[in-house]
């Protein structure tokens, strides 16, 4: 049985209405998700959970992968790892590829192969470090994809450390931006590589390739990604007055529409994007009709807060749904679940929360089950 919360809430969520409309935000972006980085609530999505090809954004796992093995103590930021021909010749500038411009049969540290796998997006630097860790470059995107799975980054399969386009390579916008959540929350002592506007290594100096960098207040990652099948995309983080955003996007045309983009959403992510609770756990929201019962109805109550993130304007537009088998049969325990709150925005992403009863109901003596049997049949039910 479904009851609209209008009809049953005493003025808690008066404001909401039945709609099913689009969300009344958009980007130009293929895959795009915003994510709340306190809450880890998700506050936009367009195809925000269909795995893509996320060419160099991807590297942010790579980099999660040294920092673990530096938690690990497996490596040091001053340990030397050496550069194979193969990661010179098929990450280096001999591929025309990014690079940080390592030396064949050179060594290089662990802090400046990070750096030029965050700030240059140099392949070369991340062949190296998956050959250390890995043994080889594909045991080392199998470790990548077991880890990301064991975080809950289902969408993820990686083939190789770099980004370089391969089918099976694959991460959702989502993940990815979750992905960047973890960073930030579990690494701070290595994070701050990714808000560095330049590094240079070799005698040549690169700038980070991140558009928001030094021209968008706040701003102090991520990770660019481009291939010219995936297109220009961006994972990218921004704080302000204390709230931090996470914004992820693929798809667009050229490195002009990125920047622009890039800009648009993170000001529209911190601006225009908020996260609201709903309704408090423990609240009692409804009454549900009960069969057999010494009282005809018991309150129904959340076991949880709920909270939503979306536009403001969506966030006035959600459709709350009390949904349980009616009716409930007697007897019933206090905090026996019944039921669940579901809750949906425009854009058609739904959560929901169980639903106890608030109440103890016991079953009615003989006499009064055989008259509400009775009265029941009358009825017709």
């Amino acid at each position: 049985m479904l009851l609209r919360l209008l009809s049953v809430f005493a003025g808690l969520l008066a404001f909401a209405s039945i709609t099913h409309a689009q969300s009344n935000f958009e980007t130009r972006a293929t895959y795009a998700a915003i994510l709340d980085f306190e809450t880890g609530e998700l506050l936009y999505s367009k195809q925000g959970d269909v795995a893509m090809a996320p060419s160099s954004m991807s590297k942010l796992m790579t980099a999660l992968m040294v920092f673990e093995a530096l938690d690990r103590g497996e490596l040091t930021l001053e340990t030397t790892l050496p550069v194979s021909e193969d990661a010179w010749r098929r990450g280096g500038s001999a591929s025309g590829s990014s690079t940080m411009f390592l030396d064949v049969n050179s060594r290089a540290s662990v802090e400046d192969l990070l750096r030029g796998i965050i700030v240059q997006s140099g392949n070369d630097a991340c062949i190296v470090v998956a050959e250390a860790l890995g043994g080889t470059e594909d045991n080392f995107a199998q470790m990548m994809t077991e880890r990301a799975r064991e975080l809950g980054l289902a969408s993820a399969n990686f083939a190789n450390a770099t980004g370089w386009p391969h089918p099976d390579h694959r991460i959702s916008a989502l993940d990815l931006a979750r992905l960047s959540r973890h960073i930030i929350a579990e690494h701070p002592e290595y994070y701050a590589l990714y808000g560095e506007e330049e590094f240079t290594y070799n005698g040549i100096r690169q700038f980070n390739r991140n558009p928001l960098l030094g021209l968008f207040e706040g701003a102090d990652g991520l990770k660019t990604g481009r291939t010219s099948d995936a297109g220009y995309g961006l994972a990218a983080t921004a704080e302000r007055d204390g709230v931090r955003r996470i914004v992820v996007f693929n798809g667009m045309d050229s490195e002009r529409d990125r920047a622009s983009e890039a800009e648009r959403l993170m000001r529209a992510a911190l601006s225009e994007f908020r996260v609201e609770r709903i309704v408090e756990s423990g609240a009692v929201i409804a009454d549900a009709e009960v069969y057999l019962g010494r009282s005809s109805t018991v309150p129904l109550r959340v076991t949880q807060s709920l909270e939503l993130g979306g536009h403001r304007r969506d966030l006035s537009s959600f459709t709350a749904e009390v949904v349980y088998q009616s009716p409930i049969q007697a007897p019933i325990e206090a905090g026996t679940e019944v039921g669940e709150l579901m809750v949906s925005l425009p854009d058609g992403r739904t959560q929901s929360v169980p639903l106890v009863a608030a109440e103890t109901v016991e079953r009615q003596g003989m006499f009064g089950r055989a008259g509400s049997a009775l009265a029941r049949l009358i009825r017709g039910g």
